[in-house]
């Protein structure tokens, strides 16, 4: 479908749908409220897991508590912010349904963005500042060997998770355009790759961590960064590299999920709701 120019832009655009989703959500506080506090629940209990597994156990796959939550931090803030930034775009499957797809695409501004900003979930910033605040809390229990190469992957790690599992969300939601109720196939990565970057992939074996960690790249969220800042060798045999390599396959994944989605639009049939 053809797109008219939009004289104000399509910034202006962007920002009046966020500016209304951030009105309508703060217009019942206690509401709001109740949902920040709620939504920090789901990480809580990632946190909480792990930690009643090292009740019986002191080494995990070949880990310490200490080096393990580290591996749950860089796994609980990547995941959070990607949630809170675009995790509403899983309810494609629903727009696709109801025909609010066909609104969104005659509008003049790009689908994805509109379709991220038509119902933002604010409510998930609770999560995504308990993630942080978990990796904060791991890396000052770790003990790290602060060199400027770790500053700067420290940094630098976090995010490209977040573009990872960003790109996730996006690519198992493109799914709804040819299978509309893919969703528990969709949640099967986004949501499963996140509790199995939640542990060292150490603990899985076979074909499940080849696929999971190598052949989809979850192992790049958070077991190779936090063996990159911790200094430990790969039990794996991987040389100590390969922990910089996470914006690389973040920007694979971006590319392929951009890919997907393309191809999604280009599929997508009216149900002329």
């Amino acid at each position: 479908m053809a797109e008219r120019e939009n004289p104000a832009g399509p910034g202006a655009g962007y920002l009046a749908l966020l500016r209304g989703q951030a009105r309508s959500q703060a217009s019942y506080r206690t509401s709001f409220a109740i949902d920040l506090v709620s939504n920090v629940g789901a990480t809580v209990f990632d946190v909480v897991t792990v930690l009643v597994l090292f009740q019986v156990t002191r080494i995990l796959g070949g880990f310490d508590v200490r080096e393990a939550m580290v591996m749950v931090g860089l796994s609980a803030c990547s995941f959070a912010t990607a949630d809170l930034a675009v995790g509403n775009i899983e309810r494609v499957q629903q727009y696709v349904r109801t025909g609010l797809m066909d609104a969104v695409l005659v509008r003049p501004l790009g689908a994805l963005p509109q379709l991220l900003l038509m119902d933002l979930p604010l409510r998930k910033l609770s999560r995504a500042a308990f993630g942080l605040a978990v990796l904060v809390v791991a890396l000052a229990a770790a003990d790290i060997d602060w060199t400027p190469g770790r500053v700067v992957l420290v940094v630098v790690a976090p995010l490209a998770g977040t573009v990872f599992f960003a790109s996730i969300f996006v690519a198992s939601a493109t799914l709804a355009f040819w299978w509309i109720d893919s969703g528990q196939v969709g949640n099967a990565f986004t949501y499963g790759g996140r509790d199995f970057t939640s542990y060292p992939i150490t603990v899985y074996g076979g074909w499940f961590r080849a696929i999971f960690a190598y052949g989809l790249g979850f192992a790049f969220v958070a077991y190779h960064p936090a063996l990159a800042l911790l200094g430990r060798a790969d039990p794996l045999g991987l040389p100590g590299w390969v922990g910089w390599a996470a914006p690389g396959v973040a920007g694979l994944a971006a590319v392929g999920a951009a890919a997907a989605w393309r191809g999604g639009i280009r599929h997508y049939r009216s149900t002329g709701s």
